[in-house]
């Protein structure tokens, strides 16, 4: 069963359903150590780190597209060492799609982890600590399982804001059908040729679903590690 949408068009979705995965998969575990150093530690230039944390809410898509394609283009300082000694290529294909979409979703990500780590009870990390745990067993035993429900909110609003996003994507890696085309990239594709808004509004309702779906997966899981919290 197709819906009407051409094969093209679902490889979009599967390709940006892979690229959200990947962009948060990848940057969660720094979004979480860049959210605790704010809401924990008081160190020069911590103003300055949070300001380039959320640099990507206030640029417009386009530049920090632009900007990564400098960076990491085959031409790019970056790019050009991860291909000469790796192999890796960003630019134009989807692994840099899937670093565009980390890097714009960043920002939502920490704030709501680093939100939900300031809510925990500094006493009792003080109280684990005189009792001789060290600070990273502080973190692991006391501080990330309390903070759960909003490290789960922030790798949820990084998946959705991945899946939506266009300007940075598209200027880092194209739209190229097959390779970098991801479902916001197929629907701008779709609305440049006559006729085909159908097919534009059909992939707009698939995105509509999977973001519910994940709102509505995140909703349940936060309420059942609260319920084991409080061991109800």
């Amino acid at each position: 069963m197709t819906l009407g949408i051409s094969p093209d068009a679902w490889a979009a979705v599967a390709l940006s359903l892979r690229v959200s995965f990947w962009a948060v998969a990848l940057s969660l575990p720094v979004g979480i150590a860049i959210a605790w150093l704010l809401a924990r530690v008081e160190f020069p230039g911590k103003q300055l780190v949070n300001g380039i944390v959320h640099l990507p809410l206030i640029l417009p898509p386009v530049v920090t597209g632009y900007l990564l394609l400098l960076t990491f283009g085959r031409r790019g300082p970056a790019g050009a060492f991860l291909h000469d000694v790796f192999g890796i290529t960003l630019a134009f294909n989807w692994t840099g799609a899937a670093l565009a979409a980390a890097i714009m979703a960043f920002p939502l990500m920490v704030r709501a982890i680093r939100l939900s780590i300031e809510a925990v009870d500094p006493g009792l990390e003080e109280a684990a600590a005189t009792l001789g745990a060290c600070r990273a067993r502080v973190f692991l035993t006391i501080t990330l399982p309390l903070a759960a429900p909003g490290i789960l909110a922030g790798a949820i609003l990084a998946f959705a804001k991945a899946m939506g996003e266009f300007g940075a994507t598209i200027t880092f890696v194209s739209n190229i059908p097959g390779r970098t085309q991801t479902l916001p990239s197929a629907v701008y594709a779709f609305l440049q040729v006559p006729g085909a808004e159908g097919s534009a509004i059909r992939l707009v309702l698939i995105s509509i679903a999977v973001a519910m779906g994940a709102l509505v997966a995140s909703e349940v899981l936060a309420r059942r590690m609260a319920r084991r919290r409080t061991g109800a």
